[in-house]
């Protein structure tokens, strides 16, 4: 159905004149009525009689311009609903916990008035997928992994060198110390059951196992941060790597934690160098959401960058 007859009909039933709606639609009289015409003949119906006073409808008029109405309505929304603007803005973050999320809370804190929909896609090439297909309008992720670089249009910002630290249980050998070399940690298990192979985050753990003799393990299910939790707290010869900005309540430098109150994890700096996790915004240089500026200006105004000095990153990472 031509929607721009059935906009046509209701402008001559609300103004009863077809020169009065012709002047409201900024359009001749003769399109007005041929469009009424066009629209009586989809129905197999006539709107409207002539009257001295203009136009009146007729009794299938009177039925179809609630419909008509209506019809209207729901265009105005499908268009709104893809309209740069008028629509959330969709951001993709690795999990709900880590550092990415966390600069989604303080954007929606410091613009409550932008409709947020945030989302977790698994990888960086799904996240690239669908930046590319309009389906989300930026993603929070480390780096291109090695050997994989970002498609044409698809821009990539450093945004927050996120430094890792250890994470243990009070019984750990380390549990005590207030800081640690990554050279101390040669000979200690690091669990890590979140490491899955092509993963960006995997090629990062590699080349730091690469460099500096570590070991990691990824052994065993995922069942989330809360198991993983349980099981650091409960064995003492394990520890995990955890960024700076992943569960803030945990205090620094050895102390007991704050949360889970009965576990008494200790998080531990680590130095010489200290490893930091690069986050960048990755977005389509092409995409017209305003809200994705602000969110642009919003990190550029309330990040900084981490010192580079006495840090590691791996060579391929996208330099700031």
């Amino acid at each position: 159905m031509d929607l721009e007859a059935v906009r046509t009909f209701v402008t001559v039933a609300e103004t009863g004149q077809f020169q009065k709606a012709a002047a409201d639609l900024s359009i001749t009289q003769q399109a007005v009525s041929k469009r009424i015409a066009a629209l009586e003949r989809t129905l197999g119906v006539r709107l409207f009689t002539r009257a001295p006073r203009g136009a009146e409808l007729t009794i299938d008029g009177q039925a179809f311009l609630p419909h008509a109405r209506e019809l209207l309505r729901v265009a105005e929304r499908a268009v709104a609903s893809a309209r740069p603007g008028r629509r959330p803005l969709r951001v993709d973050v690795i999990n709900s916990r880590g550092a990415g999320s966390g600069l989604m809370r303080g954007f929606h804190t410091a613009h409550p008035e932008i409709d947020l929909d945030v989302l977790m896609l698994f990888d960086i090439q799904g996240a690239v997928t669908a930046i590319r297909s309009g389906a989300i309008d930026a993603s929070f992720r480390a780096v291109a992994a090695p050997g994989r670089p970002l498609p044409e249009g698809i821009e990539s910002v450093r945004v927050l060198d996120e430094p890792l630290q250890l994470l243990i249980g009070p019984a750990h050998a380390l549990a005590g110390a207030r800081s640690v070399t990554l050279a101390q940690l040669a000979g200690h298990r690091i669990w890590m059951p979140g490491i899955v192979p092509g993963t960006e985050w995997t090629a990062y753990y590699d080349d730091l196992v690469a460099e500096f003799g570590l070991t990691i393990e990824a052994t065993g299910p995922n069942f989330g941060s809360d198991a993983l939790l349980d099981t650091i707290a409960d064995t003492p010869a394990l520890a995990t790597f955890m960024g700076e900005h992943t569960l803030p309540q945990l205090p620094l430098g050895g102390a007991p934690s704050v949360w889970p109150a009965d576990h008494g994890l200790r998080r531990i700096p680590v130095t010489d160098p200290t490893p930091v996790y690069p986050h960048s915004l990755l977005y389509h240089r092409d995409n017209p959401h305003p809200a994705l500026a602000t969110l642009r200006a919003h990190l550029t105004a309330t990040t900084t960058g981490h010192d580079a000095t006495g840090t590691w990153v791996p060579g391929w990472v996208i330099p700031r």
